[in-house]
């Protein structure tokens, strides 16, 4: 198992840590309830370095880019970020990620933990133009700081107008006396930042931050939390709810597979959009109280199975079993009535369209 560099820092704060993809990180420091609270009203920090970080740059770059991912990215401008992901040559998805546009000919792209060999391979099987490739994984630690009060804790830290930076857009700048990358891409829904970290500084950063949120009893989150927070935003997580079978249309990804372009199985995906898809990601919340859990079966009114639950859990802000998976077309309509088999019953659920906290 892999350490993340600020390892010894949340053994001290007395956190569990578990395997997870690949590394040993922090899944709770208190409890998931008292940690998923802290971030929808307060604020909190997740030391999320697990991620990966490949530097793409050059005159091909965006060429690259463009062959890779779903997504348009020739659509954006210098500071801006983006949601995509990299389908794969049948009908899957290898890793869903985020695009950043640093400038012309340099782009920071942002895979999942378990996915780093994974996607470096694949981008690396595609690149017909030699694009010079970094994988700066190791190098940076990200901290996402989340929450109503996360804005004015880190504005402490900043000559920068953090207020100016808006949804998915990101700016490279001071904090805390580091030089870092300041981001607006949330996975909680809840507001915030995430910042890039130079390795080196980080321990000075997390203990500056936490100095700066003190006044809001800011509080250090865990993987448990992270989940429950991004699952009442339906927001996807692959391994649960995409991965190298399941297709971007099937997941509700149409928005971010843009045929305008040329990319990796567009040809197929092209036709599947015509055609349609046999089966469709939905949330859904439970009627019946009980909780749903991933690779539950979903089954109709008759008892005949649907699909499954591939995200599930009792949401702390809404206080009832609220999930997300594959259900057969014709059942994924908002309000149609569904059954989730919990412990040998059948209960009740309906669809509804996401995200679950309004």
């Amino acid at each position: 198992m892999n350490k993340i560099p600020l390892h010894h820092l949340h053994q001290s704060l007395g956190a569990k840590i578990v395997p997870f993809a690949g590394y040993e990180m922090p899944v709770r420091y208190s409890s998931d309830k008292e940690e998923h609270h802290a971030v929808r009203q307060s604020v909190g920090v997740f030391d999320v370095s697990h991620m990966g970080e490949f530097k793409l740059t050059g005159p091909n770059a965006l060429e690259l880019i463009q062959a890779v991912t779903s997504n348009d990215a020739s659509k954006m401008v210098d500071g801006q970020a983006q949601y995509s992901c990299l389908p794969n040559d049948r009908g899957g998805i290898v890793d869903d990620l985020l695009v950043y546009r640093i400038s012309t000919e340099k782009y920071l792209l942002v895979v999942n933990a378990s996915n780093i060999e994974k996607d470096w391979n694949w981008i690396k099987s595609k690149d017909k133009w030699n694009v010079p490739m970094k994988n700066i994984s190791e190098e940076i630690v990200l901290l996402a700081v989340q929450g109503p009060k996360a804005q004015i804790t880190l504005q402490k830290l900043t000559e920068i107008d953090l207020s100016a930076i808006s949804f998915y857009r990101f700016i490279q700048g001071e904090l805390a006396g580091t030089d870092m990358i300041i981001s607006a891409t949330g996975y909680t829904g809840a507001g915030g930042f995430e910042l890039y970290i130079p390795k080196g500084h980080a321990e000075k950063v997390w203990k500056s931050i936490f100095a700066a949120g003190e006044e809001f009893d800011i509080k250090p989150i865990g993987l448990g939390a992270r989940d429950t927070l991004r699952l009442e935003m339906g927001f996807c997580l692959y391994g649960n709810d995409i991965d190298d079978t399941t297709s971007p249309l099937e997941a509700g990804l149409s928005w971010i597979t843009k045929f305008s372009k040329d990319f990796t199985n567009a040809d197929a995906l092209r036709k599947q959009k015509e055609t349609g898809v046999s089966q469709r990601l939905v949330g859904f919340e439970m009627v019946e109280r009980g909780i749903p859990r991933k690779d539950y079966t979903i089954v109709d009114e008759q008892g005949n199975s649907i699909g499954r639950v591939t995200s599930g859990t009792m949401s702390p802000s809404l206080e009832k079993g609220i999930g997300m998976g594959y259900v057969k077309t014709g059942f994924h309509q908002v309000d149609t009535e569904l059954f989730i088999q919990i412990r040998n019953k059948s209960l009740k659920a309906k669809v509804v369209k996401p995200p679950f906290l309004k």
